[in-house]
């Protein structure tokens, strides 16, 4: 109560972040700030990838998916997490001081890149078995330049709570890059040199536009409240980010590269395709909603803390929201997978469908788990953090080199599954035993919403495993389930909506 009167009195003194002062708007609105412009990326995405199948062949995408690992690994610590802390402090004044932190680190770790290309580019691509990355490597530290310039403007914008920014920067960047993709396909040019330009070229876009944004109305915060005494004074205070975080940001990273990485060091640059087209299908329901949640639910656990303390309350909505989008699709993908991939993308791309169906229910566990672990940086817990990825990264490590000595693709992404599995789950009960959540009442939300996807795609699959019949019929089949579920979810709103305003009258 104490600290909730501090940041009423700060506010009336003008010095509190606008956060804290604005009325304060519905997570539901938020995340839908937040989904429109990368529902519209993705609905782009999903639209043209009918067409990019049949103009790149699989090491294409193998190569593309490639580079994407170097630049995701050295992406994730160019700001040394710094942007992580932007959130953190009751006023703008300061936050601005931490925004500058990041981009300097950004600067620095540009630098480090371009060395590290200079001098051991060969080698890497050699480890690699990449050799056609060569001609491309320059674009590295580019692509970390713009790239942590973006991670550290998108924390700024959310913590201004203006979701809407991103929405336009996340929109902007897919349609130039998939114009990009699509123009050099048809002009002859379907490599995996086009698809790497495309995505450096609509990053540089969505920097552009975002930072443009941000530099027209809050330029005067900036040149008023960032001086280097007070950027050193702000390191300090939050050096536990690239103490302990950078490295357990650094090892989710690779972990989540190794498969890219390691598929192409056993195996081929078509593998590497396959996994890559694979993985970003099974990963749509992520990228539409689970990171916009993990966006706002960022924000507002990090407001719980700062008044109130009261985490659960935050907790348990989301977890319900996470459980109730994501436990269906992954079901249903985990049974139609491989249909899907060869009626919408082509017969070629069948084993990509596999792949999909093997690191389904992986991914429901995650999508779980992963907007919620942001509380370990709104409770200043890097060192568990770090304990976790390296956990992660061992593991996956270990799947993936197992299935790769034993020359079996398909074995080491089920263990590389199996073992997330296990690693995340344990994590997702962690979190909600932290915020107070109890086990009865996690228990009872997972039950719910697994009886009914089973209930609903039980005939799909019955009607798949009994009587095979074409791809298309098997589509249609899960689109009705679609169809069933979706109606049934819309109820529930309903009806939650309709009681909370009996009470309210």
């Amino acid at each position: 109560m104490k600290k909730a009167n501090m940041a009423k009195s700060e506010a009336v003194a003008g010095h509190a972040s606008p956060a804290l002062i604005k009325k304060k708007s519905s997570f539901a609105g938020d995340v839908l700030k937040l989904t429109g412009g990368t529902t519209l990326a993705q609905a782009l995405t999903i639209l043209v990838a009918p067409i990019l199948s049949r103009l790149y062949a699989p090491d294409a995408f193998g190569t593309a998916a490639v580079f994407a690992s170097i630049i995701g690994i050295i992406g994730v610590v160019a700001c040394l997490r710094y942007e992580l802390a932007i959130m953190l402090p009751e006023r703008d004044e300061d936050a601005a001081n931490l925004l500058a932190v990041s981009l300097g680190f950004v600067l620095v770790i540009t630098g480090l890149s371009t060395i590290l290309i200079l001098f051991a580019g060969g080698p890497i691509l050699g480890l690699l078995n990449a050799p056609d990355l060569k001609p491309y490597l320059w674009l590295v530290p580019l692509a970390t330049l713009v790239n942590g310039g973006l991670l550290a403007l998108k924390y700024w914008n959310l913590r201004t709570k203006q979701f809407g920014r991103l929405s336009v920067a996340c929109v902007t960047s897919s349609v130039v890059g998939t114009g990009t993709k699509l123009g050099a396909g048809f002009a002859g040019r379907a490599t995996g040199g086009s698809l790497i330009s495309a995505g450096v070229i609509g990053s540089i876009v969505a920097t552009l536009v975002l930072g443009g944004q941000i530099w027209q109305d809050d330029r005067c915060t900036f040149i008023k409240s960032i001086r280097l005494p007070r950027m050193f004074e702000w390191a300090k205070r939050h050096r536990k980010f690239p103490i302990f975080n950078t490295w357990s940001a650094l090892l989710n990273t690779a972990s989540w590269q190794l498969p890219a990485f390691l598929l192409a060091v056993f195996f081929s640059p078509a593998e590497v395709g396959y996994y890559a087209v694979g993985n970003r299908v099974v990963q749509l329901p992520m990228n539409l909603i689970g990171s916009a949640i993990a966006q706002v639910f960022f924000q507002r656990a990090s407001e719980a803390r700062n008044v109130d303390g009261d985490l659960a309350d935050v907790v348990t909505p989301l977890f319900r929201r996470l459980v109730a989008f994501g436990f269906f699709p992954m079901l249903l993908l985990m049974v139609i997978g491989q249909d899907v991939f060869i009626v919408v993308l082509g017969q070629r791309w069948s084993e990509a469908g596999v792949y999909m169906q093997i690191l389904s229910l992986w991914m429901f566990v995650r999508f779980i788990s992963s907007p919620l672990s942001t509380l370990f940086s709104v409770l200043e817990r890097q060192e568990g953090a770090l304990l976790l990825n390296t956990l992660i990264f061992t593991t996956r490590l270990i799947a993936l080199g197992t299935g790769g000595m034993l020359g079996n693709a398909r074995l080491a992404l089920v263990l590389f599954a199996a073992t997330g599995i296990l690693v995340y789950g344990g994590l997702c009960a962690w979190i909600l035993k932290t915020s107070g959540v109890s086990k009865s009442q996690a228990w009872s939300i997972l039950f719910k919403y697994l009886s009914i996807s089973v209930l609903i795609i039980s005939p799909v699959a019955a009607a798949k495993l009994l009587a095979p019949a074409s791809s298309f019929i098997v589509l249609a089949g899960g689109a009705v389930a679609c169809g069933i579920y979706g109606f049934i979810l819309l109820l529930h709103e309903e009806s939650n909506f309709i009681e909370r305003f009996r009470r309210l009258v």
